[in-house]
C-alpha cells in the first residue's frame, strides 16, 4: 500500500506554514515533507508534528541564496565550507524532527563553467555529507531535476545520479526519484523504477509525484499513477511518496485521487 506524504511547501497554501500540518492530518495524511524548515525553530515544527500525529519524511539541506536564484550549492566550487555548515544545520533539524532522509540539491551550472570541476566538487561534498549523516542514521538523497522548470541544473538524469552514488559508494547515499521531473526529461518511468529499485548499490531512497505537464494533482496529465503505485508496491518500496504538486484550486478539494488509498488506510 503506498504511503503518501503531503508536501507543505506546495500544498495547503491556503494556510500559514505551521497551520498546514493540522490541515494535512485532517485530510488523512500520515506524513509530511517540505523544502526548507529554517525560518522556524525546530521545536515549533516538532510541536506541529506531534500535535497532528504526523511523521516527517524529508526536507532539503540549505540551498544557498534561494531568493537570489540559487538552487543548491553541492556542486559549486568555492562554497565547500558553506556546504558543510549547511549540512550541520540540516542534521540538527533532522535530529529534532525525526526524519531519516535529507535531500541535497546540486546547484546550477552556468554557461561556460567547467562541468568536470563541478562534478569533482559535487562528489567530494556528497561523500562528506554522507559521512556526516551516517552516525545519525540519515540517508542523503540527490535528485535529478528537469531543465524546463530549473534551467542549467547540474543533475538531470536518473542514470547519472545512480552513477554518482555508485562512484561515491556510501551506504547512505541514494537517489530521489521524482516522477514529474523524470517524465519530462526521460519518460519510460516504469522501466527506470524497475531498473533502479533493484540496484545492489545506491537505488531509490525517496519518491515524489505530480501530474505532467503542469505539476498539478496526479490524476491529471499523461502519467498513469495507479499503475505506477501498484508497480512501486510490487518492487518492495516501503518509503514515503511525496506529493510535491501545486493544487489546481483548494488542496482538500483536489484530493479525490487519494480516496481509494485513504479508504484502504494508506500510511499506517
Amino acid at each position: 500500500m503506498p504511503r503518501f506524504a503531503a508536501n507543505l511547501t506546495m500544498m495547503y497554501n491556503e494556510y500559514g506554514f505551521l497551520d498546514r500540518f493540522g490541515a494535512a492530518a485532517q485530510d488523512g495524511f500520515k506524513a509530511v515533507e517540505f523544502l526548507f524548515p529554517y525560518e522556524f525553530p525546530p521545536a515549533d515544527i516538532k510541536a506541529q508534528l506531534v500535535d497532528s500525529g504526523l511523521k516527517q519524511a524529508i526536507f532539503n539541506a540549505p540551498p544557498g541564496d534561494w531568493t537570489a536564484g540559487e538552487r543548491g550549492i553541492a556542486s559549486l566550487p568555492g562554497r565547500e565550507d558553506e556546504f558543510k555548515r549547511g549540512i550541520d544545520m540540516a542534521l540538527s533539524y533532522a535530529a529534532a524532527l525525526g526524519n531519516q532522509r535529507l535531500h541535497v540539491m546540486a546547484g546550477l551550472l552556468a554557461p561556460g563553467q567547467s562541468r568536470e570541476q563541478h562534478r569533482e566538487v559535487y562528489l567530494k561534498n556528497l561523500a562528506l555529507a554522507a559521512e556526516m549523516a551516517h552516525g545519525a542514521n540519515i540517508t542523503i538523497v540527490i535528485e535529478p531535476i528537469n531543465t524546463r522548470d530549473m534551467p542549467c541544473f547540474f543533475l538531470t538524469r536518473q542514470d547519472e545520479a545512480q552513477a554518482i552514488c555508485e562512484d561515491i559508494g556510501a551506504p547512505n547515499l541514494q537517489v530521489q526519484f521524482d516522477c514529474y521531473h523524470c517524465q519530462i526529461m526521460e519518460g519510460d518511468l516504469s522501466i527506470k523504477l524497475r531498473r533502479d529499485m533493484m540496484r545492489p548499490k545506491a537505488g531509490i531512497g525517496h519518491i515524489q509525484i505530480a501530474g505532467v505537464p503542469y505539476r498539478n494533482e496526479p490524476d491529471t496529465g499523461e502519467i498513469n499513477y495507479p499503475y505506477l503505485f501498484d508497480l512501486i508496491d510490487s518492487l518492495g518500496y516501503a518509503g514515503w511518496i511525496g506529493c510535491e504538486y501545486r493544487p489546481r484550486a483548494g488542496t482538500s478539494d483536489g484530493l479525490g485521487w487519494l480516496d481509494p488509498y485513504r479508504a484502504a488506510g494508506h500510511g499506517k
